[in-house]
C-alpha cells in the first residue's frame, strides 16, 4: 500500500515511464500512483518542495541538491511529409533555420534545448507554429504544413507508417539525458523506493 507521485514531462512519461509504471501497477497494485506533469524545471521545483517522491528531468540538476541516475537518452530529429522537400538532401543548420519550422513551446524544456543549440552555433530560428502537444508536431508535419522538430522515440510511429520522414542533418543534435532525481539526504518513500529498485533491477542505472 502507500502512494507514489511522481514528476515528469509529457515527453518523459510517453517515451519511458508508461511501460515502467505498467509493470510496477502489475506488481504492487495497491500502491496509489499520481504523476504531475510539467517542464523539467517545474518538476524539480516540485521536488525540492516535497510534492513529488521522484522527478524525471531532462537537463542537468544540482547535484549538491539532488541525487541523479541516468534512465536514457531522447534524440531531437526534423522531419516533414515524404512529398514535402529532398530527404536524400543533407541539410546545414542554416537551411535547417530558413524551413517553415514546427516546434514545441517556448517553455518545453525540448525547445529550449534545440533552440539554444542553434544559438551556440551562431543560428536563429523563428518557427511558423508552436504548439503544446508533441502529436501536434507529428500531425501538422505529415499535411505539409513545414518541418517539426519532434522526440525521435515518441515519433517511430509515423516514421515507420512513412507519414513523415526524417531529414539528413550535417550536424547531428546531441542527445538529451534523462535522469531520475531524488532529494539528497532524504530517504525516498518505501513505494519510490519500490519503485527505483524495480527499475535498477530491470533496466539498470549509471550510477547507484
Amino acid at each position: 500500500t502507500g502512494e507514489l507521485i511522481i514528476g515528469a514531462s509529457d515527453t518523459v512519461t510517453k517515451t519511458y515511464l508508461l511501460s515502467r509504471l505498467e509493470a510496477f501497477h502489475k506488481d504492487y497494485p495497491d500502491i496509489r500512483i499520481r504523476i504531475l506533469n510539467g517542464t523539467t524545471s517545474m518538476v524539480l521545483d516540485y521536488l525540492h518542495a516535497g510534492q513529488v517522491d521522484i522527478a524525471f528531468a531532462s537537463e542537468a540538476p544540482d547535484e549538491t541538491v539532488y541525487s541523479v541516475r541516468h534512465c536514457v537518452d531522447t534524440h531531437t530529429i526534423f522531419v516533414a511529409a515524404p512529398d514535402y522537400l529532398e530527404f536524400d538532401k543533407v541539410y546545414t543548420m542554416e537551411e535547417i533555420a530558413a524551413l517553415p519550422l514546427i516546434l514545441l513551446e517556448r517553455k518545453a524544456s525540448s525547445r529550449v534545448y534545440v533552440e539554444r543549440y542553434f544559438q551556440d552555433h551562431g543560428v536563429q530560428i523563428h518557427p511558423e507554429i508552436e504548439l503544446g502537444s508533441h502529436n501536434l508536431l507529428i500531425s501538422l508535419a505529415r499535411i505539409g504544413l513545414g518541418v517539426a522538430g519532434v522526440t525521435e522515440e515518441l515519433s517511430l510511429s509515423g516514421l515507420n507508417r512513412g507519414v513523415v520522414r526524417k531529414l539528413h542533418l550535417a550536424e547531428e543534435i546531441p542527445s538529451r539525458r534523462v535522469v531520475l532525481c531524488t532529494r539528497r539526504n532524504t530517504p525516498p518513500s518505501a513505494a519510490a523506493g519500490r519503485f527505483m529498485e524495480m527499475i535498477r533491477a530491470n533496466h539498470g542505472f549509471d550510477r547507484p
